[in-house]
């Protein structure tokens, strides 16, 4: 399967409005695609297709193409397309929000997504007072944004989560609380890739930097916020593990290294010489998620795997490889450093193992029908049976 080109998001201002111009090399399939928006056009002028410049028309077109192509959006000020109509009274409010949930310890990510989903909300409703805000608002809030947005369901749970915070910090609006409830959860199998093309990926990657990195994340079983997090103080290298800090509800736990992945933890240590953390980016400062999962997909690319792959199909992936290999749930669970047995279980549904044992009934009707009649000749499905 061709590889597609590259898309590249630009803000500009074309017949006295700001556009979003949607630029890529010309491919047939792509401009079907951008066709299919509503609002896109041509100019002859840019060379290039674009949109009315707002967040609803970004999330079109990401949501469009996220799966099928690499998306460069460097040129997009997120400033801009976020620029929210608030008055000053609800930013004092929104900040002292903010200090609320940090007051309750949640994690940075945490914080920034209820605060930024409550800041869209109040933004939503700004003719509106907050203390008059209702149940029905809510819901038209769902209604034009995340349906329109096409946001995942699980963007929407954690938005009734960010809302049912805010009315305990702010009791004074008319929401019932009682009343909000968050969609139920996807219940979607974790994709896998076969030990053999983790393999192909890790050979396929050659900066030693991200092939140090891919074979960690997939070794240890980590999330790509735990890897960027990882300090060089973290390694205890004589006893061949590795300590993860501050996991998902600020959890530690312990995952063994491989044995394999030390020569190139060795190789890719006195080559880097990182500072402070395992990888880096400029000035010794973190390394950025975005950065691996452009140069993942560049690195699928060269192994063949057409398949869209994420840094955490490489955790899903050593999690159904122990699995298979016959580790215990109790232990992966352990490893993963998930809370609840529940979380961990999904991994008995992509066990192949088990799996490919399962004889097809197609194939043992067949045979059954060979076995009765010993007259037959041999029974084919490609030809008259």
């Amino acid at each position: 399967m061709k590889k597609l080109p590259t898309i590249y998001l630009e803000e500009k201002t074309h017949r006295k409005e700001k556009q979003l111009l949607i630029r890529f090399v010309y491919n047939d399939a792509l401009i079907v695609k951008v066709r299919s928006i509503e609002g896109s056009l041509w100019s002859s002028t840019l060379k290039s297709w674009y949109l009315k410049f707002s967040i609803e028309n970004y999330n079109k077109v990401v949501n469009l193409f996220t799966d099928l192509v690499t998306i460069d959006t460097s040129k997009i000020s997120k400033q801009d397309l976020f620029k929210r109509n608030i008055t000053k009274e609800e930013k004092t409010l929104l900040n002292s929000f903010y200090l609320f949930l940090k007051g309750k310890r949640y994690s940075s990510s945490s914080i920034k997504t209820y605060t930024f989903f409550v800041a869209d909300f109040i933004n939503f409703h700004t003719k509106k007072a907050i203390n008059e805000l209702c149940n029905r608002d809510v819901e038209l809030f769902i209604e034009k944004v995340f349906i329109e947005r096409k946001y995942s369901v699980s963007s929407q749970r954690q938005f009734i989560s960010a809302l049912k915070l805010f009315v305990q910090f702010y009791p004074e609006t008319e929401i019932n609380n009682l009343t909000l409830e968050r969609p139920k959860k996807s219940r979607k199998l974790p994709s896998v890739l076969s030990q053999k093309e983790v393999l192909k990926l890790i050979s396929a990657t050659q900066n030693l930097k991200h092939r140090a990195i891919l074979a960690l994340i997939y070794s240890c079983g980590l999330r790509i916020s735990e890897l960027i997090n990882l300090k060089l103080a973290d390694f205890h290298i004589e006893r061949k593990q590795l300590i993860v800090k501050d996991g998902k509800g600020r959890k530690d736990r312990y995952v063994s290294l491989a044995d394999s992945f030390l020569p190139l933890l060795s190789n890719y240590y006195y080559s880097y010489k990182p500072e402070l953390y395992f990888v880096e980016g400029k000035n010794s400062g973190q390394y950025s998620p975005e950065s691996i999962r452009q140069f993942l997909r560049r690195s699928c690319a060269k192994a063949g795997i057409t398949r869209h792959v994420t840094p955490h199909t490489l955790r899903h992936s050593y999690a159904t490889h122990l699995l298979e290999n016959g580790v215990d749930i109790r232990y992966i669970q352990t490893l993963l450093g998930h809370s609840r047995p529940e979380t961990t279980m999904i991994y008995t549904h992509v066990k192949r193992q088990d799996l490919m044992e399962i004889q097809n009934p197609l194939d043992i009707a067949l045979q059954k029908f060979k076995s009765t009649d010993k007259q037959s000749e041999n029974v084919f499905l490609s030809r008259k049976i």
